[in-house]
């Protein structure tokens, strides 16, 4: 139960990871450079608290399956989902912290090879749980 439940919760990460790349990150670069950081700006800091916890959840999850069963793929699964914090503190954090910096009135030509250098970056996030969500699968397939 404790590794179903750890597998949602990384599903559910992947989903919102994969929706933001494959569509709101075209969309928003649809708009115009104004509007387009606004809606990052207002976008990331609802779904920043949910992904973190999604993450932790599902690490924490995964790793107490990994001592239910000792089966490694649950902890491997864990590892994957959970370096999704220091690869968003390590990598994509710096791009955040600029396109947070600048008032959404400011905004100007400028800021729109952040906001695409944002996107690319967050594919890895997809990425990482893509891999935990497919492993913590093979966990529980046996």
């Amino acid at each position: 139960m404790v590794g179903l439940l750890a597998l949602i919760c990384a599903a559910v990460f992947f989903g919102a990871a994969a929706i933001i790349n494959v569509a709101e990150q075209p969309a928003r670069l649809s708009l115009d450079d104004r509007a387009m950081l606004l809606e990052w700006q207002q976008s990331y800091n609802h779904a920043a608290p949910m992904q973190a916890g999604l993450a932790m959840a599902s690490a924490i999850l995964g790793l107490i399956a990994a001592w239910q069963t000792r089966d490694w793929r649950w902890a491997l699964g864990a590892i994957l989902i959970l370096a999704n914090w220091p690869y968003t503190l390590l990598v994509i954090k710096p791009v955040n912290d600029k396109l947070h910096a600048i008032p959404a009135e400011q905004a100007d030509a400028t800021v729109r090879p952040f906001v695409v250098s944002w996107g690319r970056l967050h594919a890895g996030r997809s990425a990482l749980s893509l891999a935990a969500t497919l492993i913590f699968l093979w966990a529980v397939a046996g």
